[in-house]
């Protein structure tokens, strides 16, 4: 993809952002974080979708911990203070330790938010970040959603 065309969808992408209620900040860093992750093992990088943005926002505000069972992957972080985007992607890319590649397992611990994150079959992203009750809720909604049985992530 050429420098004018990356250039013109990040711009697209960040106003899809901010009408779906994030900043463009937020939407970058979300962005940013996911797809340094990806190419650390050789995935695509994921776009910015409007929609699953507003699903996101829209499951963000009943500040549930709980995944939401919608149409989309998902993983859920909250944090104190001054939680970030990275910081929610953070915490589920440091799950990629618990992961084995030539097992395809998550080494008796939880890694599957670290395979959502790096789903090869996932291309589309939307997140929301909401403080709830004195902590940050943050969501990110994958398209189509990864951690599929059997299916290796990348």
């Amino acid at each position: 993809m050429e420098a004018s065309t990356i250039s013109l969808f990040l711009t697209l992408s960040l106003i899809a952002a901010t009408a779906a209620g994030q900043n463009s900040t937020e939407t970058q860093g979300f962005l940013d974080a996911h797809n340094l992750a990806r190419a650390e093992v050789g995935v695509q990088p994921l776009v910015w979708n409007d929609t699953v943005a507003d699903y996101a926002v829209s499951y963000a505000n009943n500040c549930t911990l709980e995944k939401s069972g919608g149409p989309y992957g998902e993983n859920l972080a909250t944090g104190e203070g001054q939680f970030t985007g990275e910081d929610a992607v953070s915490i589920w890319v440091s799950e990629g330790q618990n992961y084995s590649s030539s097992s395809n397992t998550c080494n008796g611990v939880s890694c599957e938010q670290y395979t959502q994150v790096v789903w090869r079959d996932s291309t589309q992203l939307g997140c929301a970040l909401l403080e709830c009750s004195n902590l940050i809720f943050a969501i990110c909604c994958y398209y189509p959603p990864g951690n599929i049985a059997g299916q290796t992530p990348f």
